[in-house]
């Protein structure tokens, strides 16, 4: 039997925003899945062709519509249109364009990845390390303090935080319930604003948990995707009161200014292939 692989739309592997319209993607195996929406307006021969530097789009479609409607033309000048639930399959050689006010949703799964590759320059991709923190047991805390002086505590905390990632040139991404994520241009910042957030959290009775991790990631309407968000998220799962977890490559950068950690061990990540090794920084090397 061979190996089963899951993958969902809603973790992709890759996002990618272009003008009037979006993809989301998974690599499965050695295909590109993706969900791909287009905005009323968009037609590939105004908004794609400058940068597919082809006169008709060359990639081999083959997907199913979701919503909305779909129009095709061919360099003979013969045309087709697909409507939701309509299972295509379009060859190379075509323009197209979204009929009526309502976008097209489709799910392909031939084709994507060659009717995206030469769009890298729509990607805010960068390489960053990515922080998340949590609060530890807060439940339990709200339910001991009472909700008037949890959300004072809370409110507190939140404004140390971030004191901190202004300090440590971090950028707050999104609050997600009782912590942070973060990313930061440097590992070395982000693994010593950690280890002061674990500090400082005690400092105010409380305990929390953070990861770190770097890798390429992408910045989508504010939010930052890809693979290193989910592995980040992923070794936070892993973390106890009071660690700042890493992964391989944040560990080498931040070894080299001099933080120690200690092997954790390989683990298996929900949704990512192959085991990854995690390490906890040393409380004296991050104090």
């Amino acid at each position: 039997m061979g190996k089963v692989e899951r993958k969902n739309l809603a973790t992709p592997d890759d996002v990618l925003q272009f003008d009037m319209g979006s993809s989301t993607m998974v690599i499965i195996g050695e295909q590109t899945v993706g969900r791909t929406v287009l905005e009323p307006g968009w037609r590939w021969s105004t908004h794609m062709r400058p940068h597919a530097g082809t006169e008709w789009c060359q990639s081999r479609h083959c997907g199913v519509m979701l919503s909305g409607r779909l129009g095709v033309m061919f360099e003979d000048g013969t045309e087709a249109e697909f409507g939701p639930d309509d299972v295509y399959l379009i060859p190379p050689g075509h323009d197209g364009w979204v009929i009526g006010d309502e976008p097209t949703v489709a799910i392909e799964w031939s084709g994507l990845r060659g009717w995206v590759d030469g769009l890298d320059a729509f990607s805010e991709r960068v390489l960053a390390t990515v922080l998340f923190t949590d609060i530890v047991d807060s439940t339990a805390t709200a339910a001991r303090l009472g909700d008037a002086r949890w959300r004072e505590l809370l409110a507190h905390y939140n404004s140390d935080v971030r004191e901190l990632l202004a300090r440590f040139r971090g950028r707050e991404i999104k609050t997600t319930g009782d912590g942070f994520l973060a990313t930061f241009d440097g590992a070395a910042r982000a693994v010593r604003c950690a280890a002061r957030l674990v500090a400082q959290a005690r400092v105010r009775d409380m305990q929390i948990r953070a990861a770190v991790h770097t890798g390429e990631i992408e910045f989508v309407d504010g939010d930052a995707r890809g693979v290193a968000v989910h592995e980040a998220a992923r070794i936070l799962s892993l973390a106890g009161a009071g660690d700042v977890l890493a992964g391989v490559v944040t560990r080498d950068l931040a070894a080299a200014a001099g933080f120690a950690f200690e092997d954790r061990g390989e683990h298996a990540m929900k949704g990512l292939d192959g085991p990854r090794r995690v390490f906890a920084l040393l409380e004296a090397a991050g104090a």
